[in-house]
């Protein structure tokens, strides 16, 4: 199916850990881009094509969810549908305004002012072109193997393509309040013709309407691995011949620069569907370029290729998670070691950022302003009480009596982890996920006296808590020698000080349909950096008008911890939060 239920995911239902098509294109181009900007989550300053690419897509989307009436011809559908196409193209450059004014960190070179909605026009139109012959083919086979299927009421699949008056179906719908007592219908109703009758156009482009995401549905529209450790959101498929194509949207043509990313997209949503789905195989993919309105054709793999690519993406993925402990180094000491996410890009990849910058390129490389860049070349000294993250302790062990398991229930991310109870004398500590996925075998534990070896130590709603990944292991004490660490002397928070290097602020809805926000920006202690997140009320004005280039100290950062890397979180009730002034200079 093109959807899936997320078997574990939170509000931004996916894992860091987990593999997904841009995250594997991405690796592939450069493994330390991969890194710093997926695992680390160092982001560059936002560009307008960043933006103008989803909005673009969108707006696409909701015109094809529209039903048209009686048609005389394919012109006429063609016009009728360019109207649509005029007035969404102005509502998405009014939401690629308000989604740009909202990004926290921005190109300076950029301007919204310059993107032009009728740009945004023709490129919608371009794509309904390249749909509209899907619905000529449809109509010449006169609508192909489902047209009395559809006709007599029936959907002749499991997840039916979105359309405005039809319910929408949602991955979880028990976690969507009041789902059957909403009216989705609209004024006028689609009205098929009867049995054995010629196909009218408006019947050929009902029947050849792709899936995609609905846009009503704010849930994750992705399809999941059995295993959890792979993912992928797809943008279109076509099914109305009784084959399956996946198709992706580009917003751009096919010479840009992430082009040749493309084939491997496909070939891991291809993959992905044929270990998810049972209903279909594909035939085709194809990629959609709206500014030039070309097609570009690919081969499906085979079942001998699908097999291989089992193994080949499960050991990307090992490597994924094996790539960083602690915090971060940056900048890199060296470069041209091609494959190692520790040492600098050459810079030539697509999408190289923050990836190519080395001590020996500080003058040129990277996405920095004049502040930071002076900052980075001239060094950062840290100042007491605060300790260079290089000090943090990433891994401890501890031993104690397993009193309880739970979960999984909701973390920090309102991400469903499994957790357990330990008990070391008079106290006891929460044992949890790292995220979801972490350490499936938590539960599964026999013995009761044990030690937790390689445990992360952090903090959660100010009680120490551990956390454990695949980096761990739970232990007889009678297998193993009795650790040190107690429990009472775990760190738990930290403080530290640094020069901002990026921000973003990021905000959803949960599986439930309640709001969710996040603030992350990173920090550089002069070697490392590190991600600092803020949740909710714990997000200040202050925070969000942070800029790269800014020094800040934090005192009481919570101790948490992000797929093995550090993340310090911010407690509005315990973290101090200090900005240059008499006391930091």
């Amino acid at each position: 199916m093109p959807v899936g239920v997320p078997p574990k995911g939170g509000p931004l239902g996916r894992s860091r850990s987990r593999l997904s098509a841009s995250g594997l294109t991405t690796f592939l181009r450069c493994p330390r881009q991969w890194f710093l900007s997926r695992k680390v989550g160092l982001s560059s300053p936002s560009s307008i094509g960043q933006i103008t690419g989803l909005v673009i897509e969108d707006a696409f989307c909701r015109v094809l969810m529209n039903r048209p009436g009686p048609m005389e011809s394919l012109d006429d559908l063609r016009s009728w549908a360019y109207d649509l196409c005029k007035t969404e193209a102005e509502k998405a450059w009014n939401e690629g305004q308000d989604a740009w004014n909202a990004r926290l960190w921005k190109r300076q070179d950029s301007d919204w002012s310059t993107v032009e909605v009728d740009d945004f026009e023709q490129k919608i139109c371009n794509g309904i072109d390249l749909f509209l012959d899907e619905v000529r083919a449809c109509f010449q086979q006169n609508g192909g193997p489902y047209i009395e299927t559809y006709r007599s009421g029936g959907i002749p699949f499991n997840v039916p393509s979105p359309a405005w008056g039809e319910v929408p179906q949602f991955p979880v719908p028990e976690k969507v309040q009041s789902l059957k007592a909403r009216d989705w219908t609209i004024e006028h109703p689609f009205v098929w013709q009867s049995k054995n009758e010629a196909i009218h156009w408006n019947e050929a482009w009902e029947i050849a309407r792709p899936w995609f995401k609905d846009p009503r549905v704010h849930q994750p529209q992705r399809m999941f691995h059995p295993d959890g450790w792979a993912a992928g959101e797809l943008d279109l498929v076509l099914r109305w011949d009784g084959k399956i194509r996946l198709i992706d949207i580009k917003s751009g043509h096919s010479g840009s620069a992430f082009a040749e990313s493309l084939q491997h997209q496909l070939r891991f949503y291809a993959w992905l569907w044929s270990r998810t789905n049972e209903q279909g195989t594909v035939e085709k993919m194809q990629g959609w370029y709206l500014s030039s309105k070309e097609r570009i054709d690919y081969c499906a793999p085979s079942e001998k290729e699908l097999t291989l690519m089992d193994e080949e993406f499960f050991q990307i993925n090992q490597q994924m998670r094996e790539m960083g402990e602690g915090a971060s180094i940056l900048p890199a000491e060296g470069s041209n070691e091609i494959g190692n996410h520790r040492q600098a890009c050459s810079g030539e990849a697509a999408g190289c950022s923050w990836c190519g910058v080395s001590l020996e390129n500080l003058n040129s490389a990277g996405p920095m302003n004049d502040t930071t860049r002076q900052t980075m070349i001239d060094g950062f000294e840290i100042q007491p009480p605060c300790l260079p993250f290089s000090s943090i302790p990433s891994r401890v062990d501890v031993a104690g009596d397993l009193i309880a398991q739970w979960g999984p229930l909701p973390n920090h991310f309102n991400e469903p982890v499994l957790g357990a109870m330990l008990k070391a004398g008079e106290a006891t500590i929460a044992v949890e996920e790292a995220e979801p996925g972490a350490y499936p075998n938590l539960h599964e534990s026999e013995e009761t006296n044990v030690v937790i070896r390689n445990a992360l130590p952090g903090v959660w709603r100010d009680q120490p808590r551990l956390y454990v990944d695949a980096e761990s292991e739970i232990l007889p004490q009678s297998e193993t020698e009795i650790p040190g660490t107690r429990i009472g002397l775990l760190r738990t928070r930290a403080n530290v000080e640094g020069m901002v290097l990026s921000i973003r602020q990021q905000k959803g809805k949960r599986l439930d349909g309640r709001p969710w926000s996040m603030l992350a920006f990173h920090l550089w202690d002069g070697s490392h950096v590190v991600e600092v997140v803020a949740f909710g009320s714990a997000i200040s004005e202050r925070l969000l008008k942070l800029e790269p280039g800014e020094k800040i100290r934090l005192i009481g950062a919570e101790l948490g911890w992000r797929a093995g890397l550090v993340q310090l979180r911010i407690d509005v009730r315990k973290t101090r939060v200090e900005l240059p002034g008499p006391s930091f200079a």
